[in-house]
């Protein structure tokens, strides 16, 4: 497929690599491009970026493609491409490696061809760019699950806002915003173990504390997100990951304290799934291409 329109997009995870061609012109991605590949992350480095190359690598196929765009875990320096990842049980022989250089030799392109973005302000970047949060300025987004992700769009380019370790009650909002939550909370009122939020939401009608603890996770929420808002001042608010899939649980209390800070905003939940990481990758390259080229015309 020849296309000017064409970036290879990737979302690199714990446990697998997801990549597939988006079009810049529909900003659809190109469904029958697919790849995923399982990846071990406590691998040494040279088996990690192969695997990643791999499924790069068949997105591409026979297609001409202007940049390499990747929604990745951080911390990493995104700029240069060095991995900063450390003492967090994923990647760690990839810590201070250059994996935009490695990816480069291995795909046989240029380092400068490779765009890497944090993942949370990927999923903000691609809902705004043909998601939920299209036609704002400025949004907010927070990615619910293992951890807390949190990030900002302005003029249609984001960025992670970093604020999993805001303070927050006694420790930080991460502790009290994520799934890890849900299983110790469940297990102080009941002495049971729980995966997560979505198990939770199951034993609503016969368990009266999921109830309970929906409440309390939507107060922790709206009150983070109060803050946040305080701090952006934003139009729209995207609310993503697995937890959100038990939105209909929490999202009175929620709504109650962001209600409080801001009766007009418009709350959404996010629409593109895990695609949302992907298209946001290359709307976040070719946005940022955008800003620099207005930067250049002005000067």
């Amino acid at each position: 497929m020849q296309s000017n329109n064409l970036v290879v997009c990737a979302d690199v995870g714990g446990s697998h690599i997801t990549s597939c061609l988006l079009d810049l012109e529909t900003r659809q991605l190109i469904k029958s491009s697919e790849a995923r590949v399982a990846i071990d992350s406590h691998a040494e480095a040279d088996k990690i970026i192969s695997d990643w190359s791999k499924c790069i690598g068949q997105s591409i196929g026979n297609s001409h493609v202007q940049k390499i765009c990747i929604a990745m875990p951080g911390p990493f320096d995104y700029e240069v491409g060095i991995c900063l990842i450390k003492g967090l049980d994923k990647y760690p022989h990839l810590y201070s490696l250059n994996v935009k250089e490695l990816l480069a030799q291995a795909l046989g392109f240029s380092a400068k061809d490779i765009y890497l973005n944090n993942d949370a302000a990927c999923f903000l970047q691609g809902e705004v760019f043909s998601g939920s949060a299209m036609g704002y300025n400025t949004v907010i987004g927070v990615t619910l699950g293992t951890g807390l992700g949190t990030a900002v769009c302005r003029n249609g380019l984001a960025h992670s806002a970093d604020l999993w370790r805001f303070p927050f009650k006694a420790s930080i909002a991460e502790e009290y915003i994520s799934t890890r939550w849900f299983v110790k909370r469940h297990f102080e009122m009941s002495g049971k173990k729980i995966i997560g939020a979505h198990e939770l939401s199951t034993l609503i009608s016969k368990d009266p504390n999921a109830s309970i603890i929906f409440e309390e996770f939507g107060h922790n929420l709206g009150c983070f997100l109060a803050a946040f808002m305080e701090k952006e001042k934003p139009e729209s608010i995207v609310i993503g990951g697995n937890i959100a899939k038990a939105y209909s649980f929490f999202k009175d209390t929620m709504e109650n304290e962001i209600r409080k800070v801001n009766k007009e905003i418009v709350i959404t939940t996010a629409v593109l799934g895990e695609d949302a990481m992907m298209i946001g990758a290359g709307a976040g390259w070719y946005m940022q291409t955008k800003v620099e080229e207005e930067k250049t015309l002005r000067s």
